[in-house]
């Protein structure tokens, strides 16, 4: 994620800000720039006051207007009502239940973050409504007699709102023995399924992943009753990036796809911070220093070299305030080789431009 600030007061802003701490401007974010800006109002919409921008003149979405769920900006007199991250939903949250608001909210946060980084990469984003390969988002509870599974079909992907609590998935992710549980880390898994079956099945990647991955052919409900009957093998940290991931192809697929997207949200993030790396451990000589701002992201190898030493600093910062591991994976030759086989696929098929 890069780094925003507001352009009235230079104010640093996140990603989710509507409105600025500092100087009280509304703030939008507006796709087509990848920037967060300040606004002022204009007539009946607003003009943008971000460099970037050059005054061009936005409406907010409907879905910011009348629910105060979204933060992202269409340009003015554009025949759509919703922004291009609205568009992709194919059901909300019933809003007449308790605490779905709140939930519908974080599930959008989280969703929000997740476009971003298939825009940035240059993955194909399009509505499912404007293609038949197309993408939605299906935001559902529980019901007497009607439970909801989060999970992919067919470019739809379900998130069960209860995930948006976080008691709930804190819950689950014991339960599930699972060392890693969050909103973000569901759209990025579910997302994985979906270019899994948009890029690489019947594609000149199919058979590159089988000799990767393993044959998805094999059983699914099989290969899922006997991981949730007796776990994960006991040497799983040898071939793959979760315990989850060793279940079947699809899922090693998917978790190592969300992985990746980790890895280079993350830090695009500490690349746009300038954050540098010098560890000086005691007792030996100091290792190598590590500085993201020169960080090529199209090279696999930079990425994990700047990786694994800022995963170090972000574990020991979390134990020094008595939190556990903020990254609680180990990433073995294995897991690696699996991450530079989707890095080469989002290689092979991003084309970077503005997302419009």
């Amino acid at each position: 994620m890069k780094l925003f600030s507001c352009a009235v007061c230079r104010q640093l802003l996140f990603f989710e800000n509507v409105k600025c701490g500092s100087c009280g401007h509304s703030l939008a974010y507006l796709p087509e720039h990848e920037v967060v800006s300040a606004l002022a109002p204009e007539g009946d919409g607003w003009r943008a006051l971000a460099p970037e921008a050059a005054g061009a003149r936005y409406q907010l979405c409907a879905n910011s207007a009348e629910h105060g769920v979204c933060n992202w900006a269409l340009p003015a007199g554009s025949d759509a009502r919703l922004c291009r991250s609205c568009r992709l939903n194919d059901t909300i949250p019933n809003l007449s239940a308790p605490d779905a608001w709140a939930a519908w909210q974080r599930l959008e946060i989280a969703k929000r973050r997740l476009l971003y980084t298939l825009f940035a990469l240059g993955l194909p984003v399009e509505a499912k409504g404007a293609s038949e390969r197309g993408l939605a988002f299906s935001f559902k509870a529980d019901r007497a007699g009607e439970k909801v599974f989060t999970g992919h079909d067919d470019g739809l992907i379900t998130i069960n709102v209860a995930e948006a609590d976080d008691p709930f998935r804190e819950k689950m992710r014991h339960r599930l023995g699972e060392a890693y549980r969050t909103l973000l880390g569901h759209f990025r898994h579910e997302i994985g399924h979906y270019y899994w079956e948009r890029l690489v099945r019947g594609t000149a990647w199919h058979e590159p992943f089988r000799r990767e991955f393993g044959d998805e052919s094999s059983d699914y409900a099989q290969a899922l009753e006997a991981h949730y009957a007796r776990g994960a093998p006991p040497s799983w940290q040898d071939e793959y990036v979760s315990a989850y991931a060793s279940m079947h192809p699809w899922e090693d697929f998917a978790e190592t796809f969300a992985h990746y997207l980790h890895i280079v949200d993350t830090l695009e993030t500490a690349r746009s911070y300038g954050l540098a790396l010098q560890p000086q451990p005691r007792g030996g000589a100091p290792l190598a220093r590590v500085t993201t701002r020169r960080l090529a992201f199209e090279d696999f190898d930079e990425l994990v070299a700047a990786w694994l030493p800022l995963t170090m600093a972000l574990n020991s910062l979390n134990r020094g305030m008595g939190l556990p591991d903020l990254y609680p994976f180990v990433l073995s030759p294995r897991s690696l080789a699996k991450l530079r086989f989707v890095h080469a696929l989002i290689e092979a098929e991003g084309r970077p431009a503005p997302a419009r």
